[in-house]
């Protein structure tokens, strides 16, 4: 992805209003890998006909007391703490320039376009360039591009970093042509404008593009190179991207960063660790970046032990380790580390709110989930719309479905992430037509579902057996033709059908798959059949899904349950024999609840528990009333004392 330009409020006071300085610094962030920022550079444009400049970090104001008022905005806004900002702005009896850019900047900042905006176009507003980039920024960050566009032609005065900004802002939302249109109508071009396009031609995939504008440059820094080395290395092409970085004149330590990330991110892992033990000179990112590299790979232990040799970290290595340990289905160790990273008085970001709440969920630790609840609603991340979807994500899966529709009905900033979330809490709760009241609410507020809102809206309808409603949307998926049908669509269909005992029209849509079935695909049928008894089915869907995965215990089980269904019990027991020779054993099933911040862990048979007697005696009571109610255990699965398939 594209980094975000962020503009430095610069400008200066001066007696002449017609001699409103022009911006002068601008931070540019370089492109990411890995998740890991590998630096700031800073680039500047100044205007040769004034002398005076002023930029964030001093303050040249005339006026000491406007000044240090412009000091505490520009830090408020920082902070995320707009309105304090716009109340000391209301309370100032003198404003400049750089009064009136602080605030709109902090409004941007906070995602408040509108208000920006609106003061923006107050009669007394005092605006020059910058004011006008920062609002030009603010649109493509908030992906308004006709709005973005039409300031730009009205900007009065335009400088290169507004062009800059608008190859930038183009190239961010996937305008690439338009990008190389503006690139090409500068008037005035300077290195960062082949930078910021060569960055764009690489990120977009058009490396070729890249290479060729690479060769064009009548100047090339550091960042030049390292900008092609880090496209190659994300097109799959780490050799070439090591040949450039052999050959380049000078390196920095961002230059080995991203020859490193491109390492990791190809899957070269020894080569990346061994290019991290030759690095001159190493910062925080480049640990990050082994870190993450590590965690890419597989090797947890390793980024663990990097990760306790680092002197010093930052909010990006704690939130590596604690997505690795999620995504390595280690929840609860994700907790401790966010605690320790707490005690360390490092500061969330965006990222370490959505790990965190995803490893909440994972656990159903809704206690722990409120508890960071409470600790977002503290920061500029409250409003945050990936961090609201982790939240609505977290309160479904804890059970609380009504909070999470309530937060999503308070949210001010929905987007299709948002909508995505709630259509699949819905239907991971058995709400399929709340979920599908949802689907069309979106597509009335003028969102257009995209392949994961498809995903969420079939699964939905498989939950809660809507199997016509379930079929009306696939064959929209499949007529749209915008949005591409991918394999998930494929096996939320055939477990819809399957769920319902439409196997064979199940089996009839697998086989006229536009694309290959995958495991999940032939995973849903097999599981249909085992509901339904389907032998002939189940044995195709078995054997299909062996081929993709021999060593998955599941499927036997799951065979060998339809074949004992059937009343085949040769067949059954043979498959099981299989499975124990292959020396395969299936996964024990696995619960837990939250009862007096103390999660307690169950699995099958066992009885461990401190309580294992009084919770036994009571599921003993518990069945006893469930015979009395009429219940009757279903034992066609049962082939003898010690073999009870489930």
């Amino acid at each position: 992805m594209l980094a975000l330009l962020r503009l430095t409020v610069a400008s200066a006071r001066f007696d002449a209003p017609a001699k409103l300085l022009s911006p002068t610094a601008f931070r540019i962030l370089v492109p990411r890998s890995l998740s890991v920022k590998l630096t700031w550079l800073h680039l500047y444009h100044s205007d040769k006909r004034f002398s005076k400049i002023m930029t964030s970090e001093r303050d040249y104001t005339v006026d000491q007391n406007v000044a240090r008022s412009n000091w505490l905005i520009n830090k408020l806004s920082r902070e995320g703490k707009i309105y304090e900002a716009r109340r000391l702005f209301d309370r100032m009896p003198e404003r400049d320039v750089i009064t009136w850019t602080n605030v709109i900047s902090g409004y941007i900042k906070c995602g408040m376009i509108k208000e920006a905006r609106i003061l923006f176009d107050h009669v007394a507003a005092k605006k020059n360039v910058v004011t006008w980039t920062a609002l030009l920024n603010g649109y493509f960050q908030s992906k308004q591009i006709l709005e973005a566009e039409k300031l730009f032609r009205q900007m009065p005065h335009k400088n290169v970093i507004s062009w800059n900004t608008m190859i930038s802002g183009y190239a961010e939302n996937g305008r690439m042509n338009s990008a190389i249109e503006i690139f090409e109508k500068m008037p005035k071009r300077n290195v960062v404008s082949w930078n910021t396009i060569l960055k764009a031609l690489a990120q977009s995939g058009r490396i070729n593009e890249a290479l060729q504008l690479f060769d064009r440059m009548p100047e090339r820094d550091v960042i030049s190179w390292t900008a092609m080395v880090d496209g190659l290395s994300k097109n799959g092409r780490i050799d070439e991207a090591r040949c450039i970085f052999d050959k380049m004149p000078e390196r920095n330590v961002v230059s080995w960063n991203a020859m490193l990330t491109g390492y990791a991110q190809n899957s070269r892992l020894s080569e990346a660790v061994d290019l991290f033990e030759r690095m001159p000179e190493r910062d925080i990112p480049s640990w990050n970046a082994i870190i993450t590299g590590c965690i890419q790979n597989g090797d947890l232990r390793r980024a663990q032990k990097l990760f306790n040799q680092m002197s010093e970290r930052n909010v990006v290595s704690w939130t590596t380790m604690i997505t690795g340990y999620v995504r390595d289905g280690q929840s609860e160790e994700a907790l401790k580390i966010f605690s320790r990273m707490q005690a360390d008085g490092i500061k969330p970001n965006q990222g370490t709110f959505v790990s965190i709440l995803r490893a909440c969920s994972d656990l159903a630790g809704l206690g722990e989930g409120k508890q960071i609840h409470q600790i977002i609603s503290k920061t500029i991340y409250q409003n945050d719309v990936f961090v609201e979807s982790a939240l609505i994500s977290m309160y479904s899966k804890c059970g609380e479905i009504t909070i999470a529709g309530q937060m999503f009905d308070r949210s001010s900033q929905r987007d299709i992430v948002s909508w995505n979330g709630m259509i699949q809490a819905y239907g991971d709760h058995g709400y399929g037509r709340e979920a599908i009241c949802l689907f069309e609410e979106m597509q009335k507020c003028g969102f257009k579902p995209d392949d994961v809102t498809y995903v969420g809206v079939l699964s939905a309808c498989s939950h809660s057996g809507l199997v016509d409603e379930g079929l009306k949307y696939f064959g929209e998926l499949v007529t749209d033709g915008s949005v591409e049908v991918r394999e998930d669509h494929y096996a939320c269909l055939v477990d819809l059908c399957g769920r319902a005992g439409r196997l064979e029209e199940a089996f009839d849509f697998v086989e006229r798959s536009r694309i290959k079935p995958s495991a999940c695909v032939w995973g849903a049928l097999l599981g249909g059949c085992s509901v339904y008894g389907n032998v002939k089915i189940g044995e195709l869907a078995a054997e299909r899904l062996l081929e993709v995965e021999p060593g998955n215990a599941g499927t036997y089980l799951l065979l060998s349950n339809i074949y004992a269904s059937a009343g085949r019990w040769r067949e059954a027991a043979r498959v099981r024999l299989k499975m124990k020779d292959k020396g395969l054993k299936k996964q024990p099933g696995c619960s837990w609840i939250e009862v007096d911040n103390r999660v307690n862990v169950f699995v099958v048979g066992d009885k461990s528990h401190i309580q294992a007697k009084i919770i036994y005696s009571i599921l003993s009571n518990l069945h006893m009333e469930m015979k009395k109610a009429g219940y009757t255990p279903n034992k066609k699965f049962q082939v003898n004392e010690d073999f009870i398939v489930i």
